[in-house]
């Protein structure tokens, strides 16, 4: 993530941000430009960004209660920024559910910056009414018994399903100890599934899919069977040799959204280093000697990201140890990964 500045007073300001804390200008993002701006007010609900000349923004609808400080231009007939306006089903009909929806707002919208620096296709379902991106944000259920069904996360013809209680740090971190999983966010979720949404938007060709399958294994391989046998008998033996995570082992579709998540993890963990200008250089550790001095979200091939991420998540792990916290990045890129890493790079900067 870059860091951004106010127009008005030159102050330092962050993608989450909502007002300058020096100048109190409120501050808005636009998808346009992909960036954050301090806006001046013109009247009613109109603002202009600031030294940017006459054109007239409203905030996207959601503002009214504070789930989204996006820009939608004023004249245009939409009211929901490019991000909200895919999103069915959210959780606002009471104040917990408000409150999810404002966290997995923030890791949407966060999802969204990397989708807009790589311009991938974002079609709705009112412009691809079979396959366009479309979010529910689903509320468990109670059974006759009284207990609780949690809502699925998961992917179906472009349908992004998040269970909002997920939301709730408890939860999510009850759900990540009992599944034995090193890592579990809002954001991850986002970047697994809309891995899935992807392969349907940009593996299509022969020779593409060709590659994708002898990288990742014949999606077409019965999921319900795979799932099953993961269950079962667990991940092969070698499953650290060639895979990220025991669960992309278990199924090659599974195996594409697993890369794919950690593809934006390592860029844009990257992005974010390169703006603070963060480098690694321990003397006597020349191995873990790293400088990020490109821009991650348009690497030439994943060599040149792992070359970078691999030193700086070492000592990413090696703080959060120090602080008595687990390893920000507990994951090992062996080379079939990297190749996979490589496939989605490619794939992205088409």
């Amino acid at each position: 993530m870059k860091l951004f500045r106010c127009a008005n007073c030159d102050q330092t300001i962050h993608f989450d941000n909502r007002q300058c804390i020096r100048c109190g200008a409120m501050l808005g993002f636009r998808a346009d430009d992909v960036a954050l701006h301090a806006l001046v007010p013109v009247g009613g609900d109109r603002w202009q960004v600031t030294g940017d000349g006459p054109q007239d923004y409203r905030f996207c609808h959601n503002a009214a209660i504070d789930v989204c400080n996006w820009l939608v231009p004023a004249e245009g007939a939409e009211t929901l920024c490019v991000a909200c306006r895919h999103n069915r089903i959210v959780p606002m009909t009471d104040p917990q559910g408000r409150e999810r929806w404002r966290r997995i707002c923030q890791a949407q919208r966060h999802l969204f910056y990397s989708l807009l620096r790589w311009n991938l296709p974002r079609p709705t379902r009112a412009e691809q009414p079979e396959g366009g991106l479309v979010f529910d944000f689903l509320a468990d259920e109670v059974d006759a018994n009284g207990a609780i069904v949690p809502a699925m996360t998961g992917h179906e013809d472009g349908l992004i399903s998040l269970r909002a209680a997920e939301a709730d740090d408890v939860v999510r971190e009850g759900v990540r100890v009992s599944m034995n999983e090193p890592y579990r966010s809002l954001l991850g979720h986002f970047r697994h599934e809309i891995g899935h949404f992807y392969w349907t938007q940009l593996v299509r060709d022969e020779a593409t899919l060709a590659e994708a399958r002898r990288l990742f294994g014949d999606e077409r391989e019965d999921y319900a069977t795979a799932l099953q046998r993961n269950y079962e008998q667990g991940p092969p033996p070698d499953w650290r040799q060639h895979f990220i995570s025991t669960y992309a082992s278990c199924h090659p579709a599974e195996d594409f959204a697993e890369c794919w998540a950690h593809f934006f993890h390592i860029v844009d963990t990257l992005e974010t280093a390169r703006a603070f200008g963060l480098n690694t250089d321990p003397k006597g550790h020349e191995e873990l000697e790293a400088e990020v001095t490109f821009d991650p979200y348009r690497a030439p091939d994943a060599g040149r990201l792992v070359e970078a991420w691999v030193p700086l998540s070492v000592v990413m792990n090696a703080i959060q140890r120090s602080m008595g916290q687990p390893d920000s990045y507990p994951f090992v890129l062996p080379p079939p990964v990297v190749a996979k890493l490589d496939f989605i790079n490619r794939m992205v900067l088409l």
